[in-house]
């Protein structure tokens, strides 16, 4: 190799030459050009590093060429290959070896696949013995050649040779010095010219003949020999035989999918084709496929060559892919296994018909067990008695039909796998056990599916995914908004709103079919008033027939007063009882002379002997949520009583737990939901805590036709902007005496100073003695009694805060006694309930409205009256509690427009508290009689007491 001189003219040329060690390489080299232009004997070997020292010479192919050619160069390929920096005379003298070559070598030959189909047109030579690069020019043959392979097969053996054909023209190659320069997709030099091929052939292949004319195979070894090398040679190239017998089939395939069962994992199936007899799995790389025959009688062979159509294998495993299924891996393409939670046997059980419909088979792989493979379906019918449902269904496993009731302990035990009559297994679909589950709890027998009518709705939650027939009042019931309207009482003295005349329409429903149920809606939209237009329809209705008209209302003794009020204001036709105190009856015949016995839990706990001899028409609960707890007495006593109908009224049934719901409903539906220990088994501890959604809305679907709730926001479209309501509260027997004590010792101070003829102090005494007598009415411990004293008023505020604040509501609380304000504050601090405090003393007035605005969770706004009667903008609250009643109703109007004013988007609700019998409910009186005065001077106490007579001193002391 002499130094090539850039300055004078030079060309680049690539040489073909063999490496002692790595096979055939090819380089490129500078070789300095004569005086006329031939190729001298000075020449260098060029890399990507130098290549710009002769870039004149140089193509952007040229480039992509050199890099190429770096990476195969030996000193590329030591360093590649062998960590430690080493000379090629020791790598390939110490370390180099057969199998680091048989690593090496395919992907030198990778290289050189690339690197020829780039050489085209450039100058290509034979490189010298002694490594001159310009020896011999090569030329790469432009067509491709192909070659046909031979087989003659006689009595003692069979030749195998291969014959080329180049543009028409045989191809002589053996004993011409050929090479096989390039084996993995063979590139043979013949006589200075390079052929490659029309089909990928392995030059090994063509090794061996070129200095021999055939192979001979005895005849002893052919089997063998026929079976793996011939047998590939025929699917992969074209081979002419004599001997035996090739035959090229095309026939028409068929796509089987084959089901591999697992019964404690996962089930998978298995795509294949049939192409006439033969089977092939998907994913085939090649076309043509071979098998063998042997004739042994004749001892011929034939060799079936089956063309497969790879395009349309294709389409078939786009078609199931697209119906759901997805290859587990690219390692294992022909396994196909279902998307998401669907298992591959729902998979083929749903889509059968349409598989087989498209041409596929469907078949089993061997196995111990037979699966049934076909359309999983349920058929149901209803026979309807007078208080259960008979229902009759019949589960299809394809051909196969199943009583339903057989597989009643498969559902309830998850277990899948049902065996046939035939020894046959079906299996059963994954969702059936959450869908029917509760189906075969709920039936009262286990040999037969009978269910209780109460169980309505869970007929009509599986009606939602299976065909059902309902009979058309029984669909209704489910959607109350459609039930027939009932005629309403001709002396009831009120109109009910649209949804509240839905509500009325729902009782006499249930009734018609003997069921119970809860009216649940929010506090304020007039459970009361629906209740009593039942009421008096019942004693009109029923008057005239033999049937009792008695009903029994259960309420807490807070709300007594407040249903005798509003009783005689709705329903006063209607003759009540308030069985209370202790001159109540003692004999239940007395309840007869009555419409309505109105009574409380306790008494109720108490009298459980005198009101479970009693068979009433109604029993109702009022605030249901007392009887939450199924252990308590009341609940016991309860359940004890007797009636032709029930009926449970609370705006807030479910206060802390799941669990509040079933005493309520067991009240009303004795076994709607099983026992209080499988109900919490089943469904409180899913819900509550682990989030069970399709348990949560089972259960819904369960309680839905005995539960009607409406909220305050559904129905406010048929509200007025504010409602207002008067709460009467029941003193406490202790407040009560508590409050008669100083009543009579202000009337004799009154008395005694009107014989004196002191009219001033009289109004002093007065005004002292009302202060001190509204604020026991309150709460005693308002004027230092007995901390251990409680309050009537106290407890039913409590309970109606309660209820409000649990549906998120925002309430305002006025009183104009900051210590009235002290009672409920210590009381929300002590359960950890957040408020807002306003009174005079607060020095951010800001800070306490902000709290109650904008801070999660802060429902509750304790105001005095003289410091937040005026002046603040709380339209976020919908529920205004005035605590007291006070002199001049312009104050407490000022009050709710707190809420109620321009901003407010929701409805308002005033509720009003008052003791009863207390002088609290003879100042609302004296206000309405004076209601001219008031409303234009009155603005304090004083002035107010000014403006009383004698007549009204004498009635507020009586």
């Amino acid at each position: 190799m002499q130094q090539v001189d850039n300055k004078l003219p030079f060309k680049l040329v690539y040489a073909l030459g063999e490496h002692p060690y790595l096979g055939f390489l090819i380089e490129p080299h500078i070789v300095q050009l004569n005086p006329n232009g031939s190729y001298s004997l000075s020449y260098k070997r060029i890399f990507t590093n130098t290549a710009k020292d002769f870039a004149s010479a140089l193509d952007e192919t040229d480039y992509q060429l050199i890099k190429m050619l770096d990476e195969i160069e030996q000193t590329n390929i030591i360093k590649r290959y062998n960590k430690k920096a080493m000379r090629p005379v020791d790598f390939f003298g110490k370390i180099f070896d057969q199998k680091i070559f048989a690593f090496i070598r395919p992907k030198i030959e990778q290289k050189m696949l690339a690197v020829l189909q780039l050489l085209s047109g450039k100058p290509l030579f034979l490189m010298s013995k002694d490594g001159y690069p310009a020896d011999q020019p090569l030329q790469i043959a432009t067509q491709p050649t192909s070659v046909l392979f031979h087989f003659r097969r006689n009595e003692e053996e069979t030749r195998y040779f291969p014959t080329l054909k180049h543009e028409e023209n045989r191809l002589d190659f053996m004993y011409k010095g050929a090479q096989v320069i390039v084996n993995k997709q063979a590139w043979l030099l013949v006589e200075n010219t390079l052929y490659h091929f029309d089909q990928e052939i392995d030059g090994k292949k063509l090794s061996p003949f070129l200095n021999k004319r055939y192979i001979a195979v005895p005849r002893s070894t052919e089997k063998k020999y026929f079976e793996t090398f011939v047998t590939g040679l025929i699917e992969k190239h074209n081979v002419y035989a004599e001997g035996f017998t090739i035959k090229t089939h095309k026939e028409n395939a068929t796509p089987l999918l084959k089901l591999f069962y697992v019964a404690s994992g996962e089930s998978f199936v298995q795509l294949s084709f049939f192409y006439g007899p033969y089977e092939f799995s998907s994913g085939a790389e090649h076309p043509v496929t071979v098998r063998l025959e042997h004739l042994e009688e004749t001892d011929d062979y034939i060799f079936h060559r089956i063309k497969r159509s790879l395009a349309w294998e294709q389409k078939q495993i786009s078609y199931i892919e697209q119906m759901g299924l997805q290859k587990k891996d690219a390692l294992f393409g022909s396994y196909i296994f279902p998307k998401e939670k669907t298992s591959v046997l729902e998979w083929l059980n749903t889509h059968e018909e349409q598989l087989l419909a498209a041409g596929f088979l469907i078949k089993q792989a061997k196995g111990d067990k037979r699966i049934i493979i076909g359309k999983t379906t349920l058929e149901i019918s209803i026979e309807e008695g007078n208080d259960w449902f008979d229902i009759h269904a019949v589960a299809f496993f394809g051909i196969h039909e199943v009583p339903f009731i057989e597989l009643r302990e498969h559902i309830l035990n998850k277990i899948r796998e049902f065996k046939l009559p035939t020894g046959e297994i079906a299996i059963i679909p994954e969702e059936w056990f959450s869908q029917y589950e509760h189906l075969f709890q709920f039936t009262t027998k286990k040999d037969s599916l009978k269910l209780s009518k109460t169980h309505i709705g869970l007929l009509y939650e599986i009606s939602e995914h299976t065909q059902i027939s309902f009979h058309r009042k029984l669909e209704q019931l489910l959607n109350f908004d459609q039930i027939d309207e009932a005629p309403l009482p001709q002396s009831f003295k009120g109109e009910l709103r649209p949804y509240q005349r839905a509500g009325y329409n729902w009782f006499h429903f249930l009734q018609h079919y003997k069921f119970g149920g809860c009216l649940a809606d929010d506090m304020g939209l007039g459970k009361t008033v629906q209740t009593l237009a039942l009421l008096q329809q019942q004693k009109e209705m029923l008057q005239k027939t033999e049937h009792t008209k008695v009903s029994l209302l259960i309420l807490p003794t807070s709300l007594i007063y407040n249903w005798q009020k509003e009783a005689e204001r709705f329903a006063p036709g209607l003759r009540l009882l308030i069985h209370a105190g202790s001159n109540r009856l003692r004999d239940p015949f007395g309840f007869s002379h009555f419409d309505l016995i109105i009574t409380t839990y306790g008494i109720a706990r108490s009298d459980e002997q005198l009101f479970s001899k009693f068979f009433f028409n109604y029993i109702i609960l009022d605030e249901s949520q007392h009887i939450k707890n199924p252990t308590s007495k009341s609940f016991k006593a309860i359940k004890a009583l007797k009636s032709r109908n029930k009926l449970a009224l609370s705006g807030t049934p479910i206060e802390n737990s799941v669990g509040d719901i079933w005493s309520q409903m067991h009240f009303a539906n004795p076994g709607l939901l099983g026992s209080y220990s499988y109900f919490q088994k089943e469904f409180v501890t899913p819900i509550e805590k682990k989030k069970d959604e399709d348990k949560a809305t089972r259960l819904q679907a369960i309680i839905k036709p005995f539960v009607l709730r409406r909220t305050k926001d559904q129905v406010a479209k048929e509200l007025p902007p504010k409602t207002e309501q008067t709460i009467y509260c029941e003193m406490l027997d202790e407040q009560a005496e508590l409050y008669e004590s100083t009543k009579s010792e202000y009337r004799n101070a009154i008395l005694d100073n009107a014989l004196k003829q002191n009219g001033k102090g009289n109004q002093i005494i007065l005004l002292q003695g009302l202060t001190k007598l509204r604020q026991i009415a309150n709460h005693p411990n308002m004027i230092g009694e007995n901390e251990t004293l409680s309050s009537g008023k106290f407890e039913t505020v409590i309970e109606m805060i309660n209820s409000v604040s649990a549906e998120g509501h925002k309430v305002l609380i006025f009183s104009q006694f900051v210590k009235h304000l002290h009672l409920f504050r210590t009381y929300f601090d002590d359960k950890s309930m957040p408020y807002a405090y306003l009174d005079g003393s607060t020095r951010d007035r800001a800070e306490a409205v902000s709290t109650f605005k904008e801070k999660p969770g802060t429902n509750l706004f304790l105001i005095s009256i003289k410091a937040g009667g005026v002046g603040l903008n709380l339209t976020e609250a919908d529920y205004v509690f005035i605590l007291d009643p006070w002199w001049n109703p312009a104050v407490e109007q000022q009050a709710v427009d707190r809420s109620h004013r321009i901003g407010q988007t929701k409805n308002v609700f005033i509720y009003k508290f008052i003791s009863k019998d207390t002088v609290e409910e003879k100042i609302l009186a004296l206000q309405n009689r004076k209601k001219a005065i008031s409303s234009a001077l009155i603005t304090t106490e004083e002035s107010f007491v000014k403006s009383l007579s004698t007549e009204d001193i004498q009635e507020l002391l009586r």
